[in-house]
């Protein structure tokens, strides 16, 4: 698509000017502006300019909806028309967190330590779905498994099972690079942290039950006191905490300790006195702490299932507004590694689908406004696909009818998919492909599920609109 000047300078002006742009970068899609004061926005100018398929505000960033492309052309005329200097995505984040309160900034720690190990998560995701279809009794043939049928398939299963458990089994790893480099500290340190805390010298934590049953666990005997082997594979909480105070000890030796001794000094003291400290007293104290969330979180659903499922399903779109939604990829993960499964993330998969039907249901609607049907395709297919910012910020909340319709129909199939216990064996590609990674003794429950969030959203979403052309 053709970019000129005007229309920037109108993109410009419809953000309150660019006396009111504090800083500005892009991503592929997307213009994302940290603003001096958002109320100056003009909502209708954003909505009516040919360029803009969408906008929204989430931790202190404004974000302008271009498209692919075109996004590159309007952010160069716009450094060039604001005489504003060229800012990585990451310098935009800093300016946008002084925007922010305590509990966003907490929030975007949260997002900034899990994001970045999501694609080994939702790979690992993938392929234990490819797994499990290979080994899944009942799925190709009756009591048995594919592998069960053709057994010169059971190395390569065998051989998929492994690859797709490593990201889980060596989670902390993952965690500790991911969040020592958050907290300014080294992140090969934050892996070797991570990698200490499933070493195979310590006693699975898998197996912490029944050997504390049994009485049979190891004890180190550190001057008269006893701390327990244990190892804290499929926990988050540990290597978190661990990761912040590895973090803050490094950079306090860096301050303190002269440039030539700080090979021999720095990192050895910090590993060693953070080891020291997450076997002691951060391990077990968080460790207990996880299982506390996880066994609440197990118990709502357990014995409330339609309550719980009504909640997460209906309001996880509204937490992906403010950003919140972040916070579950730890609840998920924890869920994961402490019983083997999350009940919470197949709802997420339904809410994207909800968000995409609704997104079609718009295109549907809007006959004579080839823009709109235009943005409410791409976006639906995208929210299929897993990506619902496109449909939710640039369709359905524009129409609200269109974002409630799909609440709606994400709630209904949320109590439908927790009533019937489905559980995902890993964090996968939300959207059409998520049956991927759902166990497939759960397959039916939730294609019913995704029935639901295709129909249900669809069918509201043109009858509210059509009701809504009626009394217009």
């Amino acid at each position: 698509m053709a970019v000129n000047r005007t229309s920037v300078e109108q993109i410009i002006e419809a953000v309150g000017g660019k006396e009111n742009i504090s800083a500005a970068t892009h991503c592929v899609t997307r213009l994302r502006l940290v603003l001096h004061d958002e109320k100056k926005v003009n909502e209708e100018a954003l909505n009516n300019h040919d360029l803009v398929k969408g906008f929204f505000s989430t931790n202190g960033q404004f974000q302008v909806v271009i498209g692919q492309g075109t996004v590159d052309k309007v952010y160069k005329e716009m450094v060039t028309i604001t005489g504003i200097g060229e800012l990585s995505k990451e310098e935009v984040k800093n300016e946008a967190a002084k925007n922010l309160n305590p509990l966003q900034r907490a929030i975007k720690t949260l997002a900034d330590i899990f994001i970045p190990i999501l694609p080994a998560i939702v790979t690992a995701g993938l392929l234990m779905g490819i797994n499990n279809i290979l080994t899944g009794a009942g799925i190709f043939y009756d009591d048995k498994s594919l592998v069960d049928v053709h057994t010169q398939w059971k190395d390569l299963a065998s051989m998929i099972n492994l690859i797709s458990n490593t990201a889980f089994v060596f989670l902390p790893g993952l965690i500790g690079w991911s969040a020592v480099n958050r907290f300014g500290g080294s992140p090969l340190l934050g892996i070797v942290l991570g990698l200490m805390l499933v070493h195979p010298d310590l006693l699975n934590a898998w197996g912490y039950g029944e050997a504390l049953q049994k009485g049979n666990i190891d004890t180190w005997n550190l001057f008269g006191l006893e701390v327990e082997k244990v190892g804290y594979q499929g926990q988050v909480l540990p290597v978190l905490v661990a990761s912040l105070v590895l973090a803050k000890i490094e950079l306090f030796l860096r301050k303190r300790i002269p440039d030539g001794f700080q090979l021999l000094v720095v990192a050895p003291v910090a590993l060693l006195v953070t080891g020291f400290l997450a076997f002691i007293a951060i391990g077990p104290v968080t460790f207990a702490i996880g299982n506390v969330i996880t066994a609440g979180v197990v118990w709502l659903f357990e014995t409330a299932p339609f309550i719980g499922g009504i909640i997460y399903g209906g309001l996880y779109a509204p937490l992906v507004i403010t950003g919140m939604h972040h916070t579950f990829l730890a609840v998920d993960l924890q869920l994961i590694g402490s019983i083997g499964g999350t009940f919470l993330w197949p709802m997420v998969a339904l809410s994207n689908i909800a968000q995409g039907s609704a997104a079609f249901a718009m295109m549907t609607l809007a006959k004579n406004d080839e823009k709109l049907r235009g943005l409410s395709l791409t976006s639906g297919v995208s929210a299929w696909l897993g990506i619902t910012e496109p449909a939710m910020f640039g369709v359905n909340l524009r129409y609200r009818f269109a974002f409630i319709s799909a609440i709606i129909g994400s709630a209904i199939a949320g109590v439908i998919v927790t009533m019937s216990g489905v559980k995902a064996a890993s964090i996968g590609v939300g959207g059409i492909p998520a049956p991927l990674s759902i166990l497939p003794s759960d397959w039916g429950a939730f294609l019913i599920g995704m029935a639901i969030v295709v129909v249900v959203p669809f069918v509201l979403t043109l009858l509210f609109g059509t009701l809504q052309k009626k009394k217009a």
